[in-house]
């Protein structure tokens, strides 16, 4: 997808999340070890969760801040999200899942704070400036689900 707007940057956001949601429902039910399993269900439920939220973000965003055109996007390092499904979930034990999430939630934290920083209208930078406070949350959130069921 070329994201050229604020809007094709929501639209590929809940895209990834999507695709996350997906791999990691499928890797659920392949995987071997039981732990892994119950981390996967919930990544894959998180996702999809962050994937309607993220599309709420379209339908309640400024028309203006949405048809923004975001200038030096591709300069910025792209998300690698191909591991998601190159190197299956099943294939990664607990810490290895863990890892790959935390780092996608970074990324993404990453390329909303370089877009912040880069936005031209107050309305575009309030609407980058709360989905990275959205993903900061729910990257906080999945760090203290993983931290319970690390207890457990």
């Amino acid at each position: 997808m070329e994201l050229k707007t604020f809007r094709d940057l929501i639209d590929w956001t809940r895209t990834l999340h999507h695709h996350m949601a997906t791999c990691m429902k499928q890797a659920a039910s392949e995987h071997e070890e039981t732990r892994a399993q119950i981390l996967l269900d919930y990544l894959a439920t998180h996702e999809a969760e962050l994937e309607k939220t993220v599309e709420g973000f379209e339908s309640e965003a400024d028309a203006r801040a949405l048809k923004t055109w975001i200038y030096d996007f591709l300069s910025h390092k792209p998300i690698e999200t191909h591991r998601t499904c190159d190197l299956p979930y099943t294939k990664l034990d607990f810490d290895g899942i863990c890892h790959e999430i935390f780092d996608f939630h970074d990324q993404i934290i990453d390329l909303y704070q370089n877009l912040q920083d880069r936005a031209e209208i107050p309305e575009a930078k309030e609407m980058v400036e709360n989905l990275l406070n959205l993903e900061r949350h729910e990257a906080m959130r999945i760090a203290r689900e993983i931290g319970r069921m690390q207890d457990v």
